[in-house]
């Protein structure tokens, strides 16, 4: 390839996710701040191809591809837009954008469509995570070892990371492995649930406080986006916060600064952030409940973190687990155990999965866990089940569809490009498909 690519952002840590990802499949990349930028590193060498974001503070991104399309008609061009975007998008497909990616940023996505546009030979990415970062981890199906591959390539930038998923899926094991793979991992994890706490209070545990800010503050409070100054800061629950708070973060992670309550003055803090919700912050978005502009700053880079119903091959290693971290001597699954939490749904997921085992340890009076230790909700039969007739024996066109990604993505160890190909559908079809079903 002669030239190089020019990534364009105004948000460094998206600049150096885009350009680190790229660098990866062997291409010189070169980065730009901005469209004005942009310009004057053109001048100094013309690039092989441009890859820019929509929304930017100046000239924006169907701005600067107009321009460039008067003089370069041929370069090609790459859009990175938000889903609030979308006529921006079709309209820079009119002026000749090559393509246009949706965040939040599938990275392998990313790849493929400037390899494709340059009609290079796709270099595969090294999927390796280093048996030390998945130490204590727990990730047998092809879903969740596809998150945690992606995961410790996005550990690698200080990009936003928004974690999604029902309640006791993991969001947390994944925000914690992000962290642990990071150049941050030396320094501070602080967590916090913004639906735990109440909401006058939240403002004061955020951001601290000064002494007398408040009936009760008999002294000053730090805050936890001071505690994790240099480490990584996971807020869990996000879409539980108030409008007013919603807005002090978009300052703080605009800025990089905090103003204790009680307190003028501006506290600069650096910090990586994470966030988890298990609602819909699209819909919450489009109810007005949660900001827009917020939103497009957190999903950045987006897991969704499937229920334990859709990953069955995690649940009796994870079983397994939970036994094995009790203290005193290990006990283990009979055969009619085994399949009985194989069969129940766990509504509760693995938080659900843990805690019956928990319940299971102590009953337990021998070595063996029968079914009989487990809670009654997991025994019972599903509602409609007769004895000895499998409670759906037929099955939808949705479940089939879901057996048959779930099955492509484990023969391929998780590599989507590959898994497309095994299901005979192109890789963006395949996303949107693995968006829709829930999986990753």
């Amino acid at each position: 390839m002669k030239g190089y690519i020019l990534v364009i952002d105004d948000e460094q840590r998206h600049r150096k996710l885009y350009a680190g990802t790229l660098k990866r499949a062997n291409v010189d990349v070169r980065t730009a701040d901005s469209a004005e930028t942009a310009q004057a590193v053109m001048q100094e060498a013309m690039p092989a191809m441009v890859v820019s974001d929509v929304r930017m503070p100046g000239m924006d991104g169907i701005s600067f591809l107009r321009q460039v399309r008067q003089n370069h008609p041929d370069l090609p061009f790459l859009l990175i837009t938000a889903f609030a975007d979308i006529r921006d998008a079709v309209k820079a497909l009119k002026l000749g954008a090559v393509d246009y990616l949706e965040k939040p940023i599938d990275l392998d996505e990313l790849v493929a469509a400037v390899t494709d546009a340059l009609g290079l030979r796709p270099v595969e990415q090294d999927g390796e995570i280093p048996p030390a970062a998945l130490e204590g981890l727990i990730a047998e199906s092809p879903a969740m070892r596809a998150i945690f591959r992606d995961a410790y390539r996005v550990a690698q930038s200080d990009a936003g990371v928004l974690i999604t998923g029902e309640s006791g899926s993991g969001k947390e094991v994944v925000a914690r492995f992000v962290h642990r793979c990071s150049e941050r991992s030396a320094a501070c994890f602080v967590a916090v649930n913004c639906a735990a706490v109440p909401p006058n209070l939240l403002s004061s545990q955020l951001f601290g406080h000064e002494r007398g800010a408040f009936t009760g503050a008999v002294g000053p409070r730090k805050g936890v986006f001071r505690e994790s100054h240099g480490g990584t800061l996971f807020l869990d629950e996000i879409g539980d916060m108030t409008p007013e708070l919603q807005a002090a973060l978009l300052r703080a992670i605009e800025t990089g600064t905090i103003s204790p309550v009680g307190s003028d003055d501006q506290v600069a803090v650096d910090f990586r952030l994470i966030t988890a919700t298990n609602k819909d912050l699209t819909a919450e978005v489009e109810k007005g409940t949660f900001r827009e502009d917020l939103y497009y700053r957190l999903n950045v880079i987006a897991f969704h973190v499937p229920p334990l119903r859709e990953r069955p091959e995690d649940i009796l290693p994870l079983a397994r687990h939970f036994l094995a971290a009790r203290e005193g001597k290990e006990k283990r699954l009979s055969p009619s155990t085994a399949r009985v939490i194989q069969q129940y749904s766990w509504p509760g997921n693995v938080r659900e999965l843990a805690n019956a085992m928990q319940r299971a340890v102590i009953l337990a009076t021998t070595e063996v866990i029968l079914p009989e230790h487990l809670p009654p909700t997991v025994t019972k039969p599903p509602e409609g089940a007769t004895p000895g007739t499998p409670s759906s024996e037929v099955k939808t066109i949705h479940e089939a569809e879901q057996e048959a990604i779930r099955s492509a993505l484990k023969r391929t160890d998780g590599n989507r490009t590959k898994a497309a190909e095994l299901l005979g559908i192109s890789r963006r079809a395949l996303i949107y498909k693995l968006k829709r079903l829930t999986l990753p």
